[in-house]
């Protein structure tokens, strides 16, 4: 008699586990991936809307006269444009196996790397001429989307590679990937934060997706479905196992969210945009919103961004700030910056991600305070990396070309 009246209580308490984890489902939105990063400034966010205009350019149909032309003056060229509309080109991109790939002591997507590297071999020149002509312009890359991913893929081959462009500093090599793919793991994703800004509106899926992105374009036509599916399955997976994972890729570098609705609120709201370098919590939770796929197009995000940089310009109007103090600001924003970057690499050792490095051992920073030197208690083992580190890829270990001329990645590392 006991067993029979155990049997529906141990329905109850299914159900009611099933419920439970239904509801804060529902109840995850896009702001709490965000709700405890800092507020951008319209100086680091000046940038994003002009250039997300760019690539609306690219994707015209008639790019001698686009409708999306950026405005200040700065034109395109349309034989420059990166058309990607071969299924080939398609079949590069989506060429990838968990951990296939290891690139500067992490993993990165196979095919989007390749794609980077066919762009940086066929551009060289032209980016080594333009670096010495300008000296004191910076190198940017941008890209949506997938194209997101061989934009950021391409900025770091450049930063292991400087010697190639007439050695530019790092500093001057820059990356705006939008609506980014998770295309690198954690440990790049941070240190890389430098050099890379990742722009997310709200409850874009792809930022979120560690799906990889065959399964994502070939169920394009039951996107929801699959977007369901992945997201119980990462529900139970713990977030300590997904740090612990060093072939688990990441949207890279800074992240920028912009968040423009409020739960159980009808219509947007005045933009706001959220910026980090988070380490744990890294739009690991897919938002289960019908403006999930919305949000991924460039034309959304470019509306979206340029009002949430009028209200930033408006504000800074309001208080009437001087050009002396701006620039104060500035310098201030930077120092920050530096600061946010130096204690993500240091949370990515204290939560022992793979591959992660001591901040001061790694040296990539362009400002230390003299007698600035980290804890040595944190990540021992990091010494033996670091040291591995300092002999970076060269250009020939990271690809190589067949007697044709057709380039090759070298064979992939893997971990014993």
């Amino acid at each position: 008699m006991s067993i029979i009246c155990g049997l529906p209580l141990l329905e109850c308490v299914y159900c009611l586990a099933c419920a439970r984890w239904a509801w804060k489902r529902c109840l995850h939105t896009a702001g709490h991936d965000s709700e405890n990063w800092g507020i951008a400034s319209a100086e680091e966010f000046e940038p994003v809307p002009r250039l997300c205009r760019y690539l609306l350019a690219v994707y015209e149909d008639d790019l001698r006269h686009p409708l999306w032309e950026p405005s200040g003056g700065y034109g395109i060229n349309p034989d420059w444009g990166l058309n990607l509309a071969k299924e080939s080109d398609y079949a590069v991109l989506l060429d990838n196996k968990l951990g296939q790939r290891k690139f500067d002591g992490g993993y990165v997507h196979n095919g989007l790397l390749k794609a980077a590297i066919w762009v940086l071999e066929a551009e060289r020149d032209v980016l080594k001429q333009l670096a010495e002509d300008y000296p004191n312009y910076t190198l940017t890359f941008i890209g949506h989307s997938l194209g997101s991913g061989v934009a950021a893929l391409l900025a770091m081959v450049v930063v292991q590679s400087l010697d190639k462009l007439g050695n530019i500093e790092r500093k001057r090599v820059r990356c705006y990937a939008i609506a980014p793919a998770r295309c690198i793991s954690l440990n790049l994703a941070v240190r890389y934060a430098d050099v890379i800004n990742s722009v997310v509106l709200q409850d874009d899926f792809l930022p979120r997706t560690a799906t990889p992105l065959e399964d994502i374009f070939k169920s394009l036509f039951c996107l929801p479905c699959l977007l369901c599916l992945r997201c119980m399955r990462d529900t139970c997976i713990p977030e300590e196992k997904m740090l612990k994972d060093p072939r688990r890729l990441y949207a890279p570098g800074r992240l920028y969210h912009i968040v423009e609705r409020k739960p159980f609120r009808m219509g947007r709201f005045p933009p706001v945009v959220k910026t980090a370098v988070p380490v744990d919590g890294r739009f690991e939770h897919i938002v289960l919103s019908c403006n999930a796929t919305s949000d991924h197009a460039i034309i959304w995000i470019e509306r979206e961004a340029q009002r949430a940089l009028n209200l930033m310009l408006e504000k800074d109007e309001i208080m009437e700030i001087p050009a002396k103090q701006r620039m104060e600001r500035q310098e201030t924003l930077a120092r920050e910056h530096t600061e946010e970057y130096k204690a993500a690499l240091q949370r990515a050792v204290t939560l022992s991600v793979p591959h992660a490095y001591n901040p001061s051992q790694y040296g990539t920073f362009d400002v230390l305070e003299e007698g600035d030197h980290s804890d040595k208690s944190i990540g021992e083992s990091s010494t033996e990396s670091s040291k591995k580190r300092e002999q970076k890829e060269s250009w020939d270990e990271i690809f190589d070309k067949d007697e044709s001329g057709h380039i090759l990645l070298k064979k992939s590392h893997r971990d014993d």
